[in-house]
């Protein structure tokens, strides 16, 4: 079957179809998946009954699998291990200890691992249980955030550095950010995608926290429209998840933030990630 991808919006992502995952792919096929990953920014496999390892060889095809530190405390019932690289994004609790990662409430719009020096490149999220309602995941193209940024506002950003954190620990109901912050990186407001060659927005509302050379004030006076105008629905595609959907997106040019949902239904992700092998520029 030929492999054809529909698109989700105008500006961002596509669905991939004619592709089965638990199966080895081939090398055209795994080039031509990539092709279409630079040109959509987010894939999205439907119907994917994906176990660990075949989660792992999905993710492979988009790159060098990076390796988390941050484990599971617990695992579900009838799970026997973890597989390396592998973070579980849940909120169901056993004994009342969460088993997973980011286990509830609203999350803002962010780039993920901004706050390391060489951040991955890419996020891949794979659904196992989901709510009846809510806990989608929210897509901005930030290509298309710069092509459209006003040029007095992008005439004053240019050329500039900004500090971005990670507020590590779990995600804490009604507070917005999560905990205290552990780790700081700075990168370019814009950056220069090192496969396109386009340019993007590279700072969000969650994890950017100033520009370099200026107070926190000034920073974000001219980082909140920034901000506003990133997250426009104009260029915004927010997925419903459905079990056994596979979404892959770069993180290079798009950003991503999650919406409520009830915390007495669960939710049960796995998560794997793309390493990035260049410092931003």
């Amino acid at each position: 079957m030929a492999i054809t991808a529909v698109p989700l919006t105008e500006h961002i992502g596509a669905e991939v179809r004619g592709v089965d995952l638990t199966k080895p792919l081939d090398e055209a096929t795994r080039a031509e998946i990539y092709q279409l990953w630079l040109k959509h920014l987010i894939l999205l496999f439907r119907g994917q009954e994906l176990n660990q390892e075949q989660l792992i060889q999905a993710t492979k095809v988009f790159g060098e699998q990076a390796i988390s530190n941050r484990k599971a405390e617990l695992l579900p019932s009838g799970w026997a291990k973890l597989l390396p690289g592998i973070m579980l994004i849940s909120n169901i609790r056993e004994n009342g200890v969460p088993i997973g990662n980011l286990p509830d409430g609203e999350m803002w719009f962010h780039h993920d691992m901004l706050h390391v020096e060489k951040p991955h490149k890419g996020t891949c999220l794979y659904s196992m249980e989901v709510p009846s309602k809510g806990g989608n995941t929210r897509f901005a193209s930030c290509y298309r955030a710069y092509e459209t940024l006003p040029a007095a506002l992008k005439e004053k950003l240019e050329g500039k550095r900004a500090f971005n954190s990670y507020r590590l620990g779990e995600a804490k109901r009604d507070d917005g950010m999560g905990v205290d912050q552990v780790n700081e990186s700075s990168h370019p407001v814009f950056r220069t995608h090192d496969e396109t060659g386009r340019k993007a927005v590279y700072v969000n509302r969650l994890m950017t926290v100033g520009i370099e050379g200026m107070d926190r004030d000034a920073s974000m006076k001219l980082l909140a429209p920034v901000f506003d105008h990133s997250e426009n629905e104009e260029w915004v595609y927010e997925h419903v998840w459905r079990p056994h959907d596979l979404v892959v997106w770069d993180n290079r040019c798009s950003m991503h933030a999650r919406t409520d949902f009830s915390a007495g239904e669960r939710r049960l992700m796995m998560r794997t990630t793309i390493a990035g092998n260049v410092r931003p520029s």
